[in-house]
């Protein structure tokens, strides 16, 4: 055998590995330094979730603003006459007070019709405000709350629980559910119930 064939026998024996090495590899399985492209589908999926994340985020911000928008419009219905309501508890204040400074003595016949006249406008007043939702605090005889009332001063009062309310300055007024204006009131200072005067014993007292 010669050189030549040799050499060509084993050129041979070398394309036959090679080709039966290529015919050995997995159809689906790419080629040394080959990058396998990615599945359409799961491509497609990955897709949907990020677009579906987004969608359930975007309807969960818009239901917020929704719940928000509909809570400030309620409380715009509700407050919006706020400053001018409490302006007007000023003037039925004054009504109150010219009222009170007429003394009993003065309240004859010639001026009956005057004070009819005032104390049917401060209710009158009160009325309208009413109908936009300012109501009056119900404070003599409750329990002093400092969301509600503002103590002036105490009273001494042995026979009422303290931090009642025993007397009301000023009234005070709600405007749904918040104040207007608290209640000035006096509270009670309580303390134990006075005793009975003690009495000597018989065998105490001097003959």
């Amino acid at each position: 055998m010669t050189d030549e064939t040799k050499k060509n026998g084993t050129d041979e024996e070398i394309n036959e590995t090679v080709v039966d090495l290529e015919a050995d590899a997995p159809a689906g399985e790419p080629a040394d330094g080959e990058v396998a492209e990615p599945d359409p589908i799961d491509l497609l999926r990955e897709e949907n979730e990020k677009q579906r994340d987004q969608l359930l985020r975007l309807a969960a911000e818009m239901e917020n603003l929704r719940r928000r928008t509909a809570r400030d419009v309620k409380d715009a219905k509700a407050y919006s006459v706020t400053a001018f309501a409490r302006d007007m508890l000023g003037v039925s204040d004054n009504l109150r007070r010219a009222l009170d400074s007429i003394p009993e003595d003065k309240r004859t016949e010639e001026i009956k019709g005057f004070i009819e006249g005032v104390e049917m406008t401060e209710r009158s007043m009160l009325s309208a405000l009413e109908r936009h939702g300012v109501k009056t605090i119900e404070a003599e005889g409750q329990r002093f709350d400092p969301h509600f009332h503002q103590a002036m001063f105490e009273v001494p009062n042995p026979e009422i629980p303290a931090n009642t309310v025993v007397q009301v300055v000023q009234t005070g007024y709600m405007i749904g559910d918040r104040v207007l204006r608290p209640a000035m009131v006096g509270v009670s200072k309580g303390g134990p119930k006075a005793e009975a005067a003690q009495q000597q014993p018989a065998e105490d007292k001097p003959e």
